[in-house]
């Protein structure tokens, strides 16, 4: 079948080269399989049904794992049980096992529920798909645009005539001027214009400007990881401070340091925070606090003690001045 196809398209290719001199045939090709990972409402459509599938594989070994107990239970008690009721339990199992082959079908099957569920899912997309490439072969003068994810083989593909981001784009352009005014839409067709008349230009801008895209999203993720590793980083740094900090004023006041505390002892005052989860950053605050009051006090007593050290010292000064000298 494959053989008669190509030779058709051969046959086809040389009528159109015959009937059009002034220019050759243009071919190009989608693949279908691409264009539909990157269309956002069959990736999302296509992961529910996957949740489903999976529901559906965990309720198949769970059945499984209830008919092996049956078995198990069965083999134990054989010797026990009279043959009617042994005919009876592997009557069950067998009718439990046909239920259990007929959810598989049901589910997974030729004609099964996800091959039903994903032909329906798929349908619409390529109706889109089939629109736009028609659209492009109109406009863009293609003679031939084949599938390369269908039953085709394509020995050899250039990458130049691959049209299946300008159906992605197609695709995505309708659907966002759904939601557009009059005068948006128009403003939005002459934007693709100059985009398609780029794209025509330089076959490769498009893939040069994916590559870029994909590569400013890695790097801002890379500097969005390094920012939240230098907070977590920042963020455990200033709790050790902290706690450091509570050790040594709990040993210039004499104190047992919060951390070091037991919910035993009663003659120590209970903090109802102890039971409740600590912001790191009000910790870190109040121990700033507690650090800058400390040293004002020490400052002041200090002063202080400048002070009456002088004091002192010109008392005794006047004292001396003012004492009877001796003969």
């Amino acid at each position: 079948m494959k053989k008669y196809i190509l030779i058709s398209i051969l046959v086809l290719s040389v009528t159109f080269q015959s009937n059009a001199q002034s220019r050759g045939v243009k071919i190009g090709y989608i693949d279908m399989e691409y264009i539909l990972q990157n269309v956002p409402d069959y990736s999302e459509a296509k992961s529910q049904l996957e949740q489903k599938a999976q529901k559906w594989k965990q309720d198949i070994e769970t059945k499984k794992i209830e008919i092996a107990k049956i078995k198990d239970a069965l083999k134990t008690e054989r010797a026990l049980l009279t043959k009617e009721l042994i005919d009876e339990r592997e009557e069950e199992i067998k009718f439990q096992e046909n239920e259990l082959l007929d959810f598989q079908q049901k589910k997974f099957g030729p004609n099964g529920d996800l091959i039903t569920q994903k032909a329906v899912l798929v349908k619409p997309i390529q109706d889109q798909v089939f629109t736009a490439v028609q659209d492009i072969a109109e406009a863009k003068k293609y003679d031939f645009v084949f599938d390369k994810a269908s039953d085709l083989t394509m020995l050899f593909s250039a990458k130049r005539y691959d049209i299946s981001d300008q159906v992605i784009r197609v695709i995505n352009r309708s659907e966002k001027r759904e939601q557009m005014s009059t005068k948006q839409v128009k403003a939005q067709e002459a934007k693709d214009a100059l985009e398609d008349a780029a794209s025509d230009a330089n076959p490769t801008l498009e893939a040069r400007k994916k590559a870029l895209e994909d590569k400013k999203k890695a790097r801002e993720q890379l500097v969005a990881d390094r920012k939240a590793a230098a907070e977590t980083k920042k963020a455990e740094q200033a709790a050790k401070r902290a706690e450091l900090l509570d050790a040594k004023n709990a040993k210039k006041t004499g104190t047992v340091p919060a951390k070091e505390k037991t919910g035993d002892d009663k003659t120590t005052p209970s903090t109802e925070t102890d039971s409740t989860t600590v912001d790191p950053k009000a910790a870190k605050a109040a121990a700033r606090a507690k650090l800058i009051e400390d040293r004002k006090k020490a400052l002041e007593d200090k002063k202080k003690k400048i002070l009456e050290d002088r004091e002192a010292a010109k008392k005794a000064k006047e004292d001396a001045k003012n004492k009877p000298k001796t003969e």
